[in-house]
C-alpha cells in the first residue's frame, strides 16, 4: 500500500445536529465502508462542503467527497488527529446494514462520496476514490470484499449508488472492490541507484595512505581495538571498491563501496581539508578534495556533486 499516494485534505463544516452532530462511532474505529457517490453530476468535492455547511432543512450528509482534484474529509474519519465522527449517510430505518454489519451505518461506518459528471475527469477522480477506500481498509485491517458495501446495496429500493456514477466511467461495482484490492496490494516502487563504479586504485591507495592507515595506527595507539578493527574494514573495502589486491598476487572482483564508507571519508576528512584550503583560496586544493570525494560518490552508487 503506498500511504503517501494523495493528500487528504481535512476540512471540517460546522457541527450541526442535521449535518455534523459531533458523535463519535459507537464503534470508536470504522467498522466498514458505505461507497457512495453523490448522485449530483458536475458537483465537486468544495461544492459540496459548500452545499452541508449551509444545510438547514434536513438531516443527511457524508463524511468524505472525492472528485479529480482532491480528497476532502468535511467531517472527521480517524485518518488525522480526530476521531472519527458520525454522518448521517443511510437511514436508520433500513435494517440490511444491521444485518450485515450488527448495527447501523451511520453509527460505525464512513461514508464517502465519488463526485463525478460535468468537468470531473472521471479517471482521476476513481483513481483518488479507489486509493482512498484501500488506504481505509489498510488502516483498519478491513476486507474490501466484505467491508465495503454500496449504497445502493444497503437499500436497493431507493438507491443506485455509488453504481449511478462508476457506469459514467465504465466501471462496475465489481470492479471498484477488486481495484481496492490491487490498491492494497501496490508497493513503492523500489529506486536503484546510479551503478556504481570502479574507483581509480590511485585514488582508493591515496586515501588508504593519507587517512585511513594514520587513523588505524592512532586507534592502535589508544588500544582501541573497535576502532582498529572498523578501518582495517575501511581500507579493505577501498581495496575491493577499486580492485587492489587484499594480498599479493590475489584477484579481487569489484564490490561497490558501501555508502556509509564514502560518507565517512567525505565527512571525517575530505570535508574539512576542502574547507580549509578554501580559506586559503587554493581552487587547485579545492578541486582535487571534490573530485576525490566524487570518485567515492561513484563507486558507491551515489549522485556526485
Amino acid at each position: 500500500m503506498i500511504k503517501n499516494k494523495y493528500v487528504i485534505e481535512r476540512r471540517y463544516i460546522d457541527i450541526r445536529q442535521n449535518v455534523r452532530p459531533g458523535t463519535r462511532l459507537a464503534s470508536g474505529v470504522p467498522g466498514f465502508l458505505v461507497a457512495h457517490d453523490t448522485g449530483n453530476p458536475g458537483a465537486t468535492a468544495d461544492n459540496h462542503f459548500t452545499y452541508f455547511q449551509n444545510l438547514t432543512d434536513r438531516s443527511a450528509s457524508a463524511q468524505v467527497f472525492i472528485d479529480d482534484k482532491k480528497i476532502l474529509e468535511i467531517i472527521p474519519t480517524g485518518t488525522g488527529p480526530d476521531p472519527a465522527e458520525k454522518a448521517w449517510h443511510v437511514l436508520y430505518n433500513v435494517t440490511t446494514d444491521n444485518q450485515l454489519y450488527g448495527d447501523d451505518a451511520n453509527d460505525i461506518a464512513l461514508g464517502i462520496e465519488l463526485c463525478y459528471g460535468g468537468k470531473i475527469e472521471f479517471a482521476e477522480a476513481y483513481k483518488r476514490y479507489v486509493w482512498y477506500l484501500a488506504y481505509c481498509c489498510d488502516k483498519w485491517r478491513l476486507n474490501p470484499l466484505i467491508h465495503i458495501p454500496s449504497h445502493k446495496q444497503l437499500d436497493p429500493t431507493r438507491k443506485r449508488d455509488c453504481e449511478q456514477g462508476l457506469v459514467t466511467g465504465n466501471k462496475t461495482f465489481k470492479d471498484l472492490l477488486y481495484d481496492v484490492v490491487s490498491e492494497i496490494k501496490e508497493q513503492p516502487a523500489i529506486i536503484i541507484p546510479p551503478e556504481a563504479t570502479q574507483m581509480p586504485a590511485n585514488v582508493a591507495q591515496r586515501l588508504i595512505d593519507e587517512y585511513v592507515s594514520l587513523a588505524w595506527f592512532t586507534a592502535q595507539h589508544a588500544r582501541d581495538q573497535v576502532g582498529m578493527t572498523h578501518f582495517h574494514n575501511l581500507a579493505n573495502n577501498l581495496r575491493m571498491a577499486s580492485c587492489i589486491p587484499l594480498q599479493q598476487g590475489s584477484v579481487v572482483p569489484f564490490k561497490q563501496l558501501y555508502k556509509s564508507n564514502a560518507q565517512e571519508l567525505i565527512f571525517r576528512w575530505l570535508s574539512p581539508d576542502w574547507f580549509a584550503a578554501k580559506l586559503k583560496g587554493d581552487k587547485t586544493v579545492m578541486t582535487y578534495y571534490n573530485n576525490t570525494a566524487n570518485h567515492l560518490r561513484r563507486a558507491a552508487g551515489i549522485p556526485i556533486e
